[in-house]
């Protein structure tokens, strides 16, 4: 997850003397880099994940703190430092609650302090860390796309992950994001990152295949719950703009099981996408786990158009709706009130399509064997 506000803290708290005195649950938050402003301008070309510094000289109003956190806050900055003990002294409770309720960073180093060293210090740690990150990135990869060969690549993460422990693959998606611009595309993955509180050194977040990954490692079930549900409710709020569609997979042990990992987000979150809910966890897709996991999408096809070719030009020719009245007929176990409930149809209406159904179809779906293929076929239709 980068170099974050944590790892930060971990020397800068003695170094500099830092102090994080609001917005404490942005501590996961990834650093992209640093830039010292006095003026608001600036701000207007931050592409996210930026730290800004500034000595006050230009906000020694509490309005002017204001106006500058909520730039800050706009442009999806990851914290702010302020040099405190000449142009600002305090800070404002009205200024601490804003941080907080944003989970936005604030920290402090005392006036002492030279920002010049404190700075390059800094950078050349985010530098570091950017250029481990990429790798780190590119051995996942290797090991998604190669899980027969990974001998090199284990070794290689070995010192960043638990490799004989438990991987857990999320996906995001908002539906064109191979078609977006590269830079677009990053400022918005910087977005995204901003909302995965509580998660730095036991996961990592790239893009691949046309969607953003998040790698987890050995983090129980109740704290990815907890990571993806804040998520979720953070990303809708604060980018309505976007329908972002997130797929999460099983928890597998061992990173040579990553694939698979990777596998079954990639079918919760392309399920997601049908379905159009924001959120699907392969564990609970039921029978489309079997579905979305076969690869051969033709035979799919083909499965449920040979059986279902009858009703589908039907359907074509009268503008009926005989498959979904199928669907629901084998869902319901053949409770002709259940179906009526759910398709908000009168029952006698319902008997004359099923009656009709069969008719059409030229079977009364006695065998246990016939009902499960067409119910099947239904629900490949649905997804093909």
């Amino acid at each position: 997850m980068g170099f974050t506000i944590e790892d930060m803290m971990t020397f800068a708290e003695e170094k500099y003397s830092m102090k994080m005195i609001a917005g404490k649950k942005g501590w996961s938050n990834s650093i992209n880099w640093m830039l010292m402003l006095e003026e608001l301008t600036i701000t207007k070309n931050f592409s996210g994940k930026e730290l800004a510094v500034t000595t006050g000289l230009g906000f020694q109003s509490e309005e002017s703190q204001k106006e500058l956190l909520q730039m800050l806050i706009d442009a999806n900055a990851c914290g702010l430092i302020i040099n405190t003990g000449c142009y600002i002294n305090e800070i404002s409770p009205e200024i601490i609650r804003i941080c907080d309720e944003n989970d936005f960073p604030l920290l402090t180093v005392p006036w002492d302090v030279y920002l010049v060293d404190m700075i390059k210090d800094i950078s050349i740690r985010i530098f570091i860390q950017g250029s481990t990150d990429e790798q780190i990135s590119n051995a996942l990869i290797k090991v998604i796309e190669n899980p027969g060969n990974l001998a090199n690549y284990k070794k290689e993460l070995l010192p960043y992950f638990d490799t004989d422990g438990y991987f857990q693959v999320i996906l995001f998606s908002t539906g064109n994001l191979d078609k977006m611009d590269t830079v677009d595309r990053k400022r918005l993955g910087y977005r995204l990152q901003l909302y995965l509180n509580n998660i730095t050194h036991n996961g990592h977040f790239f893009y691949y295949d046309s969607y953003f990954v998040l790698i987890m490692n050995d983090v129980s079930k109740k704290e990815a719950d907890m990571i993806i549900n804040e998520f979720v409710k953070k990303a809708s709020r604060k980018m309505p703009e976007y329908r972002i569609n997130t797929g999460v997979g099983s928890s597998i042990k061992d990173i040579e099981n990553l694939y698979l990992a990777y596998s079954r987000a990639k079918s919760a979150v392309k399920m997601a996408e049908l379905s159009g809910v924001n959120t699907l966890k392969f564990d609970e897709m039921g029978i489309y786990r079997l579905l979305f996991s076969v690869n051969d999408t033709l035979l799919l096809r083909e499965m449920s158009s040979d059986l279902l070719r009858p009703l589908i030009e039907y359907d074509e020719k009268h503008d009926a709706n005989y498959i979904q009245t199928l669907e629901s007929y084998l869902k319901n176990n053949g409770s002709i009130q259940a179906v009526s409930s759910e398709m908000f149809t009168h029952r006698n209406t319902i008997i004359y399509r099923i009656k009709n159904i069969k008719k059409i179809i030229g079977t009364d779906f006695e065998s246990q064997e016939e009902k499960t293929q067409y119910y099947i076929a239904c629900l490949i239709m649905k997804i093909s």
